[in-house]
């Protein structure tokens, strides 16, 4: 399989701008990147840039520190799906969970999980590794596989340092196999994608996908 085909082209920078979100798109419309995330007060202009090529668009909910309110995290979620994203990516009330506040954050991803799967779009929970110890790692795993997640993500990219390895494997070893892995995070080679690929990631979050591309003719990888 194509790297290409793993990889979320990203652009979630503060200061995004129109002309950038366009480029975004046509690059991934060129590359057949697994999708392009944006912010989502830029969801409908990547929808209409993308329309007729194939890529989704992903968007953020609760983005980037999680402890906004769940409903309020609901209503993004509503108005970006209905705005054409297909793919959610949200945060988790991190603060919650290292509280052992475990009912609660299960109940927020269930909520956005079931919104989703009834628009035909996937969720993936964000459970910020960086900030959580390997039991916490275990732990979050373990909700969002019962909340209905599609896939746990390590990272937003904002806190002290994205994906590593050893949260992949963790990771992998902590949940079903249906539920996938999205490694983001500082992911700036294409040593690096393949190497976190390889421990089990089944996305790749990058704003620096055509340097991930790079050399990759000749590269190829088992599905």
């Amino acid at each position: 399989m194509n790297l290409a085909s793993y990889i979320d082209h990203t652009l979630l920078r503060p200061d995004a701008q129109p002309e950038q979100i366009e480029q975004l798109c046509q690059e991934a419309a060129d590359n057949q990147f697994a999708s392009v995330c944006v912010p989502p007060c830029y969801v409908r202009l990547a929808v209409e840039t993308l329309r007729d090529t194939g890529v989704p668009v992903c968007t953020v909910i609760g983005f980037p520190l999680g402890y906004g309110l769940a409903k309020v995290k609901f209503f993004e979620g509503h108005q970006a799906l209905s705005e054409g994203a297909t793919e959610l990516d949200m945060v988790i009330n991190i603060g919650a969970l290292k509280a052992g506040r475990v009912e609660e954050v299960e109940e927020e991803i269930g909520e956005l999980a079931e919104l989703c799967h009834l628009r035909g779009a996937l969720l993936k929970v964000i459970i910020e590794t960086a900030l959580l110890t390997e039991d916490e790692i275990v732990l979050a795993c373990e909700i969002c596989a019962e909340a209905g997640a599609d896939f746990v993500k390590t990272s937003t990219g904002f806190a002290g340092r994205g994906a590593s390895i050893s949260d992949i494997e963790l990771m992998r070893q902590s949940l079903p196999t249906h539920i996938r892995i999205k490694a983001s995070g500082g992911i700036r080679t294409r040593e690096t994608a393949l190497a976190l690929i390889a421990a089990g990631a089944d996305r790749i979050g990058s704003s620096n996908s055509l340097v991930l591309l790079e050399d990759n003719s000749h590269e190829t990888l088992a599905s």
